[in-house]
């Protein structure tokens, strides 16, 4: 993504959210049981892809303390200058993930928590298709995102100004797989994050794997 290229609408909300995002999520217990629930299905010294990395915390920082080879992407600047900084154990890009070329089975696990909500349902789709193809077969990946029936809703989070889209549990469910991955578990709940503007908002875990019969399309 250079300078003349239009930045994604994401980008500067998370710009301007920077160590607040962090700050407020930090607490979160699913999120840290999906990070154990991976840690033990993953092989000494794997490869893992964190989509829209953030500040690197907790994900990147908890796999890369566990010895694996992290790469975080992520659409702001400010987040990637952040996790850089404070997760020397891994590596950051700042790029759109849509624009990041992903070599079939290059990664062992994919990790995405929330990342998906400002991309349409159709966007979506295709990048948990592109991610699936770029798991070793049998590789993980964890997907977490709030599972509203909504498509292209304009909201408020943490006082930034949103254009939200996202699918029901069943129909990210169907999506998961529809891309060749196998959904082993999942989890829902409601948490609030810590932010003075924030609301209760349902949470959707889904742990799933590639099947070994995924079709590499």
């Amino acid at each position: 993504m250079t300078d003349e290229q239009p930045r994604p609408p994401a980008a500067a909300v998370f710009d301007a959210l920077g160590a607040a995002y962090e700050r407020a999520f930090a607490d979160s217990p699913a999120h840290r049981r999906s990070l154990s629930w991976l840690l033990a299905r993953l092989a000494p010294g794997s490869r893992v892809l964190d989509v829209g990395s953030g500040t690197g915390r907790p994900t990147a920082e908890t796999l890369a303390d566990a010895g694996h080879e992290v790469l975080g992407v992520d659409v702001s600047p400010v987040m990637v200058e952040l996790a850089a900084r404070q997760v020397p154990g891994a590596a950051f890009r700042c790029a759109d993930i849509r624009e990041v070329p992903l070599a079939d089975a290059s990664y062992d696990a994919v990790c995405v928590y929330f990342s998906l909500l400002q991309l349409d349902r159709d966007e979506q789709a295709e990048l948990v298709r592109r991610l699936a193809r770029a798991l070793r077969p049998g590789g993980h990946l964890v997907l977490a995102t709030v599972p509203v029936d909504v498509d292209g809703v304009d909201a408020v989070f943490m006082g930034q100004p949103v254009r939200v889209s996202s699918f029901a549990a069943p129909a990210l469910a169907a999506v998961a797989d529809g891309a060749g991955l196998e959904v082993l578990e999942r989890e829902e709940l409601l948490f609030t994050p810590a932010h003075p503007d924030a609301v209760p908002e349902p949470h959707l875990f889904l742990y799933c794997r590639r099947r070994a019969d995924a079709p590499g399309r």
